[in-house]
């Protein structure tokens, strides 16, 4: 909002608040329920940003750097009544409404994750977190603690070590065997392109050197000709398996931890990368019993056929402002980086001979994707490697020529994490999004030039580059594989640094983005990913009431002090009107 249409609106605000006191008396039949002051109200109402980063001419900007177009919010019914002053959206008070001092605070649009896994990250709180995790033996050291406190037999799940940094030096069973003899464990990678397990469970599965591995997968065999313990790519699934499902009390318990965490940390709704049939119905249990704390934007997998089977015949939801609404499938065409997996065009700098695996090899099912494209679902395809993003372009592109009206449900490329200059492009010409993760880029920095060389690392992570080419971003941190930290996703973004400040001047610095920029990527760029930009994204009246609050001004620091990005806090996250975490 501009400084000229933020006096309009306060104005007219204080007439109108006058005219209903007087008419109705104490409280204001228009009275709000509730009024945030004090803040540094950051819209995001004005123009966009250009594609080299400059700045709209109305912004809030002066010689001194930015400025809040806002002091005060007013909201009613789930929706925002007032953007102003304080003076102003207080004559909004009734005797019912809660008045919020921000004391300085910073408010923005609500925060939208726009590529997480909620039930892993569930998961990954209720069981042996290994985020982090240096070493071989600093994992099963932990997973040795927690096998002192599970009967002997019960298996014990944990998530989160690197195999991107692991990558040349992978685990096996031994250790992990001879330290945990008595429980089958299974320790899901990071990002999920790998998995580890010890001899319990491999015995629990029947796993064996004559077990079928699927394609795209690799089971790694030891000096004795049987499996080591270590699975890759698509052989994940072969211990993916053999674990005993959760309950579905433990499921509904996880995803609500989950999604209360996301809270916490300012989310206002998240996309969910790949659901499956019992993670969607659990989800729609909750929504129906009114217990979802955030929205959810559910992404099928199209992995799980029946699923998308019942949902092509059904269509995609048409509504926005339900807390779960589906209307995306979720395809994986290629694998990771880290393990190599993900699909090159050429072969990989440190594995000669070697290009990863795509598309069929990888379960990737063409004719039922297109399917999902042809009854109007927008499809969000996982694509890593230059390859795999040039081969699901063409998909994309493909079904476009046969069906044009397929062009317009705003179709997504997971993480576009390596794309050749030729078909950098494409992205903007072809009308997708690219749905990408600044913290990838930055865990990722010390390998990643080892996996592709001096010349394809130019092309990766190349959030400049795609905006330059006219293509729709969205950020996001696909959790539990990241800190899904807002803060930690902004310094990513506008320093290209780690948390160690590292390297100085930042990892190919002509790639990152401006503070607006940003976020605008976590805010109402995610709106426009997700069919919502007319309903949030922006703070301005008639729009839904979801905000997030923060202990600093990112769009002040990213020009004064970036470094302290990192510290900052969550203080509230308001959906449809409602607190839903106060710090």
């Amino acid at each position: 909002m501009t400084h000229r249409k933020l006096l309009i609106v306060t104005a007219f605000a204080i007439l109108l608040s006058g005219c209903g006191s007087e008419q109705t008396g104490s409280p204001a039949a228009d009275s709000a329920d509730l009024v945030l002051t004090n803040a540094r109200v950051y819209t995001l109402d004005w123009g966009e940003p250009g594609p080299g980063g400059e700045v709209a001419d109305d912004a809030p900007v002066s010689d001194g750097g930015w400025e809040p177009d806002a002091e005060a919010v007013a909201t009613k019914g789930g929706e925002i009544l007032f953007v102003g002053s304080n003076e102003a959206a207080l004559e909004l008070a009734g005797e019912t409404t809660r008045v919020v001092d921000l004391a300085g605070a910073t408010l923005i649009p609500g925060l939208v994750d726009s590529h997480t896994h909620i039930f892993d990250l569930g998961a990954k709180l209720d069981t042996v977190d290994l985020t982090g995790i240096d070493t071989e033996e600093e994992a099963v050291a932990l997973v040795a603690e927690r096998a002192k406190s599970v009967p002997d037999g019960e298996w014990i799940i944990g998530a989160g070590w690197d195999e991107g940094a692991w990558a040349n030096r992978y685990p096996d069973k031994v250790l992990l065997t001879a330290a945990v003899p008595n429980h089958p464990v299974f320790l899901d990678s990071l990002h999920g392109f790998a998995a580890w397990a010890n001899q319990a469970a491999l015995d629990a599965g029947g796993i064996t050197a004559d077990s079928e591995i699927p394609v795209g997968g690799e089971m790694r065999l030891g000096e004795d000709g049987e499996p080591n313990g270590l699975f890759i790519n698509r052989a994940t699934t072969m211990l993916d398996a053999i674990v005993p499902p959760p309950p579905r009390e433990t499921l509904i318990d996880r995803v609500l931890l989950a999604l209360t965490q996301m809270a916490e940390d300012g989310y206002v709704a998240v996309h969910d990368a790949g659901l499956d049939s019992r993670m969607m119905d659990v989800l729609e249990q909750l929504e129906k019993e009114d217990r979802l704390p955030i929205r959810v934007y559910a992404m099928l997998s199209l992995r799980d056929e029946p699923l998308i089977r019942k949902w092509i015949e059904k269509g995609p939801d048409t509504d926005n402002d339900s807390m779960l609404v589906t209307r995306t499938v979720k395809a994986y065409y290629d694998g990771a980086l880290g393990s190599r997996g993900a699909r090159l065009l050429y072969d990989y700098a440190d594995m000669p001979g070697h290009r990863g695996v795509s598309g069929d090899d990888y379960g990737f099912d063409q004719a039922l994707n297109a399917e999902a494209m042809k009854v109007g679902f927008q499809v969000a395809i996982h694509a890593i490697g230059d390859a795999g993003n040039r081969e699901a372009l063409d998909i994309l592109e493909g079904v476009f020529k046969e069906d044009p009206v397929t062009r317009n449900n705003r179709h997504r490329i997971e993480h576009a994490q390596v794309i050749h200059p030729d078909d950098i492009p494409r992205l903007g010409q072809l009308g997708i999004v690219a749905s990408m993760e600044p913290p990838h880029a930055m865990e990722d920095k010390t390998w990643a030039e080892a996996r592709l060389g001096p010349r394809r690392i130019l092309g990766a992570y190349a959030w400049r580059s795609l905006r330059k080419s006219g293509a729709d971003i969205t950020f996001n941190s696909d959790n539990p594989g990241s800190d899904h930290s807002i803060f930690y996703g902004l310094h990513s973004a506008i320093t290209r640094q780690d948390k160690n400040f590292e390297p100085e001047g930042g990892w190919y610095a002509e790639q990152r983005l401006t503070a607006d920029e940003s976020v605008r990527a976590y805010t109402n760029w995610s709106a426009y990913a997700s069919f919502r930009e007319d309903d949030t994204g922006i703070i301005e009246v008639g729009r839904w009431a979801d905000l997030t609050v923060m202990d600093i001004d990112p769009f002040v620091l990213a020009d004064e002090d970036p470094a302290r990005l990192l510290n900052g806090r969550i203080l509230m996250t308001i959906v449809d009107g409602n607190i839903v975490y106060e710090r």
